[in-house]
C-alpha cells in the first residue's frame, strides 16, 4: 500500500471547522486586548487622588505594554490560522515543509497551524 501524500478533502473539512473555531475565538481575544490597549472601558486614573495617581499611571505603563505583547502574539496566531486556511484551500495542508510527509492528524487536531512534524521540529531545535 502506497503511502498517503495528502489528507480527503472530508479530512480538510474537518481540519477547516477546528481552524475557523480556534480563529472565531483567537479573533475574540484579540479584539478584546485591542480594546484595553486603547483603553476604551474608561478604567483610567483621572478619579484617583494625585498621590496614587504616578503609582496606578507606572502600573497602567506596564499593564498596557504586557497586553501589546499579547495582542502583537494573538495577531501572529491569526495570521498562523488564516495561512492554515489558505493551505486547506491549495490541498497542501498537513504536508511538513521539511520532510514533505504528513503531519500525523492527532498533531494538526492540537496544533492547526502546525507546519512541521514533531521529527522535523526536534531536528530544528538540535
Amino acid at each position: 500500500m502506497s503511502e498517503k501524500t495528502r489528507y480527503s478533502d472530508a479530512e480538510l473539512e474537518e481540519f477547516r471547522a477546528i481552524i475557523m473555531e480556534k480563529l472565531e475565538l483567537a479573533q475574540r481575544d484579540y479584539d478584546r486586548l485591542k480594546s484595553s490597549i486603547m483603553n476604551k472601558d474608561g478604567n483610567d486614573t483621572d478619579d484617583t487622588s494625585p498621590t496614587y495617581k504616578v503609582l496606578e499611571e507606572g502600573a497602567s505603563t506596564l499593564s498596557k505594554e504586557e497586553t501589546t505583547r499579547l495582542a502583537a502574539r494573538q495577531l501572529k496566531f491569526i495570521q498562523s490560522l488564516q495561512a492554515a486556511l489558505i493551505r486547506i484551500e491549495n490541498k497542501t495542508y498537513g504536508i511538513c515543509r521539511e520532510t514533505g510527509k504528513l503531519i500525523p492528524a492527532e498533531r494538526l487536531r492540537a496544533v492547526p497551524h502546525a507546519t512541521l512534524s514533531i521529527e522535523a521540529k526536534n531536528d530544528g531545535k538540535k
